[in-house]
């Protein structure tokens, strides 16, 4: 048996422990990975699909995700957050990423206890460690368990776990919630965010499937892959309109390119040490 063959192995002996699980569903490839191993192992009865719909992510993304589930054989259950209302997510601290996983946690474990069910389970992966994770120390304090980590996987290796049995979004782009696109201790608003989530489904409609719309007041950054860059520019003049159009006053193209985490480099060690917790 080789090692990732293991290592599926560990993720089934883990889901063996529970009888009723929910499962965090974002429809992300690691979510998907966990909810079918779920299905697997336990069957579709004792499986339950959780989708959150908020203010910071698109309603595309949502029902991407709750067509997903369905076309898995999960039963689904779908839930509101108004993150905006806490206003340590309304005003993007760097504590807001703790406080939106916080508060989705404890919308599902409300919900397992509704159920009956022993856990939530999460697509938290070994990658997660080695990033700037508040989000963490959130799962911890609600006990919300991450599979994949107790099995050791890596976002390598979820992707060929997922080719390997036909999942359709093996090689899907990450999301992120849209406050990554503005910077630290600057007011998030309906109106602001609306502009940023209809700039990059535009983008993504040319063919930018990863795009991120950075904003600094009225300016949108615009951040594609390094090599789509000569195709974004060639592009300049009708994508500048459409994004003034949707009220950005300047456009401008980050000439380094996408990456992941940038509005992040502005915390210190410390900081960041302090918020993981």
């Amino acid at each position: 048996m080789n090692e990732l063959a293991k290592k599926e192995v560990k993720v089934n002996e883990v889901l063996s422990q529970y009888d009723q699980v929910l499962v965090a569903f974002s429809g992300g490839i690691d979510s998907t990975l966990v909810l079918d191993s779920a299905l697997k192992v336990l069957g579709h009865n004792k499986v339950t699909a959780v989708v959150a719909n908020s203010e910071l992510f698109t309603n595309e993304e949502f029902d991407k995700a709750v067509k997903l589930a369905k076309d898995l054989g999960a039963n689904v259950k779908t839930v509101e957050l108004n993150y905006l209302a806490n206003d340590e997510i309304k005003h993007n601290t760097p504590a807001s990423w703790y406080w939106m996983k916080k508060i989705f946690y404890q919308k599902l474990n409300e919900l397992k206890a509704e159920l009956n069910a022993d856990v939530v389970l999460d697509g938290m992966i070994m990658d997660d460690n080695n990033d700037f994770r508040p989000g963490l120390r959130a799962r911890d304090e609600e006990k919300a368990v991450s599979i994949l980590q107790q099995a050791d996987i890596y976002k390598k290796e979820v992707r060929k776990i997922a080719a390997s049995r036909g999942l359709v979004n093996w090689n899907k782009v990450a999301s992120c919630s849209v406050s990554s696109r503005f910077p630290y201790n600057t007011e998030l608003t309906l109106k602001a965010i609306k502009r940023v989530m209809d700039s990059e489904a535009y983008l993504r409609g040319l063919g930018f499937l990863t795009v991120r719309v950075r904003v600094q007041d009225l300016v949108a950054r615009i951040e594609v892959p390094v090599e789509q860059t000569v195709n974004l520019i060639n592009q300049m003049q009708e994508i500048n309109q459409r994004l003034k159009n949707f009220g950005f006053e300047y456009v401008t193209v980050d000439l380094q390119g996408f990456k992941s985490g940038r509005m992040n480099e502005v915390l210190s060690d410390n900081q960041k040490a302090a918020l993981v917790g």
